[in-house]
């Protein structure tokens, strides 16, 4: 039987270390210490008695145990909502079209997506998975009504904004060759990411040349890990095991800050209101000056 000590606020701060990958983050998001959050996490484990995290270089993440309590902790959090949602919801339907930026739709939004249609089955979201200058244009033509894109491809004020970081991440045994250009793994033109990742390579004078293009962040995943040149991902896609991330003494630049926000039309209703709620829970990254 799960300990009664083990409350929703203790696994939703869990579940936010787990998906930040760093106590540092999740601490200035809620309010907190470090410290008192460390202290919260290292509690979590003594009533489990099971160790959840394991320390990286680059923050922490969960072991094969923390894995599991993950999957559960997810679970229980993904009902509590619901059923509160459902409790205090009116009769909220209609369709809402939905604009995710391609290159981050595959981390916790869908998981957002999914909390919206347990609380409101009657909503219908249109989605559309794009790359960001598609976004950008769509917005523009008010084709959109919710979008979560990067702020340099709209004029508008967002919502809320956040800080994606990106790193360079390679297979873990490819070792880049000082003498030779560097080979690269990137998204299809036209990309921010792409452009960012072009210019500071420019910028530090490296020569490069593109091996391997696709639109699928997991394609881009699989073509790193199987070695085929170096990628811009952010940390959530640097997979344990089977990448690594760079530092500049490999003869890279440092990590590059890509800032995204959340877009909403100024007309608003019961049902975009509750989108966005919805979509604000899910938000993966660092809340941007």
């Amino acid at each position: 039987m799960i300990s009664e000590q083990i409350g929703l606020d203790l696994l939703r701060s869990y579940v936010a270390v787990c998906r930040q990958g760093s106590l540092s983050r999740v601490a200035a998001q809620t309010g907190r210490t470090q410290s008192a959050l460390s202290m919260q996490m290292r509690r979590l484990e003594g009533l489990l008695d099971r160790q959840l995290f394991q320390r990286t270089g680059r923050g922490v993440v969960p072991t094969a145990e923390g894995e599991l309590l993950l999957g559960y902790a997810t679970r229980i959090l993904a009902l509590g909502d619901e059923a509160v949602a459902r409790l205090q919801q009116t009769e909220i339907s209609g369709g809402v079209r939905i604009g995710l930026a391609e290159e981050v739709a595959t981390a916790t939004l869908p998981a957002a997506l999914g909390r919206l249609h347990r609380a409101y089955p009657d909503i219908r979201p249109e989605v559309t998975v794009e790359h960001s200058v598609a976004l950008g244009r769509l917005w523009a033509e008010e084709g959109l009504d919710v979008m979560i894109a990067p702020t340099s491809v709209v004029v508008a004020d967002a919502l809320t904004t956040w800080n994606v970081e990106l790193q360079w991440a390679c297979a873990l045994d490819y070792v880049p060759d000082p003498d030779r250009p560097l080979d690269l793994v990137v998204f299809a033109a036209p990309c921010l990411w792409r452009r960012r990742m072009i210019d500071a390579l420019a910028a530090d004078g490296r020569e490069h040349r593109v091996m391997f293009t696709s639109r699928s962040v997991m394609a881009l995943q699989a073509a790193v890990e199987n070695g085929l040149g170096i990628g811009l991902l952010p940390p959530e896609s640097v997979r344990a095991g089977a990448m690594r991330a760079l530092k500049p003494s490999a003869g890279v630049p440092g990590p590059l800050t890509v800032q995204y926000g959340l877009y909403a039309r100024d007309r608003r209703t019961p049902l975009l209101d509750a989108v966005i709620a919805i979509l604000l829970e899910g938000m993966p990254a660092t809340p941007g000056p």
